[in-house]
């Protein structure tokens, strides 16, 4: 599975930096990089500088305030994260083509939280999370998933009334409905893409990175 880099923007969060070879490309060959405020300090000391910041600032050094005064976006909405502003931030100015690194590790709380909002990010724009492990991206409406001969998949859903079926994967999901987290988890594709048809939804699917 490819994603080309092309005027994609990366948006780094403030959970576990990336280790793997594929979010670390994303990081070097993004069109921008937009920061929520904590991740500044682990991109910089990557050697790597942020298009812009964007957050309530409360992570960000007098240092880093002093050193990106002029790509600063403070945000003080109390009703909304760092990473939920940095994509509103991105939207406004029609970067709609993100991919989130760095939202998932160091707190599950914070972890299911990002992962979730995918759905909600997709209705405005185009968005997968990458991992250290894989791909996670969000299905609002049924539709073939690009993937690999034996690429280990889940499926998971934020509607416990959704119903699946699955063509292309090694164990069929025929009219399941996803009323906990683990029902069509660990499968696995069968080919370079696969098919999932359902009813309700939305889904999140997570696509664990080649061996």
């Amino acid at each position: 599975m490819k994603y080309y880099m092309i005027d994609k923007t990366i948006i780094l969060a403030d959970g576990s930096f990336p280790q793997h070879e594929i979010p670390l490309k994303y990081l070097r060959e993004a069109a921008r990089i937009v920061c929520c405020d904590g991740s500044v300090k682990n991109l910089v000391s990557a050697g790597i500088e942020p298009y812009a910041i964007v957050g309530d600032m409360d992570s960000l050094s007098e240092d880093l305030t002093a050193r990106f005064a002029g790509r600063l976006f403070p945000d003080d909405d109390q009703e909304t994260n760092d990473l939920t502003k940095a994509v509103k931030w991105c939207s406004k100015r029609d970067y709609k083509d993100i991919i989130i690194l760095g939202a998932t590790g160091k707190r599950e709380d914070h972890t299911l939280g990002n992962i979730s909002l995918l759905a909600d990010y997709a209705k405005d724009v185009s968005v997968i999370m990458v991992s250290d492990t894989g791909i996670i991206r969000p299905l609002l409406e049924p539709g073939k998933v690009f993937s690999f001969p034996g690429q280990q998949v889940s499926v998971f859903s934020l509607d416990p009334h959704a119903e699946v079926t699955s063509r292309g994967l090694k164990y069929k999901i025929d009219r399941l409905r996803l009323n906990s987290w683990w029902r069509a988890s660990l499968n696995e594709s069968s080919g370079d893409q696969f098919e999932l048809s359902f009813t309700g939804g939305p889904l999140i699917i997570f696509l664990k990175f080649r061996e």
